[in-house]
């Protein structure tokens, strides 16, 4: 007898896709962990951009990572062949059933006609237009017209749709002793004692209007010379500039060490999950912190509501704007207020009360 297309209890192999940012996939994998736990040797597959396949070491909830940079996702997708090249590697991992994950201002259509043209049965995700067969269940998007929830809360749902869901909720990053150990010997190459945790801090950001001014930065870090701890600057190796700068307008007195275009992902996440702190714009390393629980303040631009840290204790700071909720990459107005409006002294002052909590709990 075949089973109800709408039955997901014999489903035995998922295609979850998620097809933007590191961070969103991070957001995903307590939904992901939801489908994985709800059926017993359940194989989970993740399709994801290249930047969301350097996750797939550090996901313990996903079997296989598939790497695929689709068109109507930004990113540097690069034709036609590489489309159809995905879809054949669907079709050859003979999936009972999809699941696409999308913020709500993306389509999950294009992806929904991939996976139909796979010969994938079941297929679910959010649509506000009726997508007749590719989808099923169809769940109805609400948002943001019955109001925004966060990120995690809406894939979630989702999952719910079909009797998936955990109890644990939380984000899932696995951190590995290779990538600490090669951390510590990096760290001793420096006179670092990377057993001592410390601070990490993360100046940079891929969107220009998620970026708090670095003269902002250095005066905060400058304010915490008295917390007694080192000072991990992290970014990418085009970031490192902008570290140096911070470093150097930081001013003397501050226990130093500049990371940026040094680390491996995984080496970034050990440093932040042995941390006592974590001071950052609204990007990646947020999510990673919230996934290995090290306390975070969060410089979080109003760009969009729906991407403040995850079930971990925080700061989220920010300076009220009414030209809030933009959604661009790009700050309209030229200005970025709604992150430099916020003062260094602000800064630094949640980043000593996270510490004190932190001694509190400890």
């Amino acid at each position: 007898m075949t089973a109800r297309i709408d039955d997901w209890s014999s489903v035995e192999r998922v295609l979850c896709v998620r097809l933007d940012n590191m961070g969103d996939v991070l957001m995903t994998t307590p939904a992901i962990r939801a489908l994985k736990e709800s059926r017993p040797g359940r194989h989970v597959c993740l399709l994801a951009s290249r930047s969301g396949a350097f996750l797939a070491p550090y996901l313990s909830d996903v079997d296989a990572v598939l790497s695929y940079d689709a068109a109507w996702v930004k990113n540097g997708s690069s034709g036609n062949e590489q489309d159809w090249g995905a879809i054949a590697s669907l079709r050859r991992g003979s999936y009972d059933a999809a699941v696409i994950f999308t913020v709500f201002s993306q389509s999950a259509l294009p992806a929904a006609v991939m996976c139909h043209l796979a010969g994938i049965p079941r297929v679910l995700a959010h649509a506000r237009e009726n997508p007749y067969r590719l989808l099923n269940p169809w769940v109805k998007d609400t948002e943001p017209e019955s109001g925004i929830r966060h990120e995690v809360q809406r894939q979630l749902d989702l999952v719910a749709a079909v009797g998936a869901c955990c109890g644990d909720a939380r984000l899932r990053f696995s951190t590995r002793a290779a990538d600490r150990a090669s951390l510590r010997r990096r760290l001793r190459e420096q006179g670092v004692d990377g057993r001592a945790g410390g601070i990490v801090v993360h100046c940079g950001a891929t969107a220009e209007s998620r970026r708090y001014a670095a003269e902002g930065f250095a005066q905060a870090l400058a304010l915490l010379r008295d917390a007694g701890r080192t000072l991990f600057l992290t970014g990418s190796q085009a970031e490192r500039t902008l570290t140096e700068f911070v470093a150097d307008k930081a001013g003397p007195g501050l226990r130093l060490c500049n990371l940026a275009g040094c680390l491996t992902l995984g080496e970034l996440a050990c440093l932040i999950e042995d941390a006592h702190l974590l001071i950052s714009n609204n990007t990646g390393p947020v999510h990673i912190a919230a996934a290995v629980q090290t306390p975070v303040v969060d410089l979080y631009a109003l760009t969009n509501p729906q991407h403040t840290p995850w079930m971990v204790e925080q700061r989220v700071l920010s300076c009220d704007m009414p030209c809030k909720y933009c959604y661009r990459s790009v700050c309209p107005q030229g200005h970025n207020a709604c992150l430099n409006g916020v003062a260094p002294e602000a800064v630094a002052q949640a980043a000593y009360d996270l510490l004190e909590d932190k001694a509190c709990i400890h």
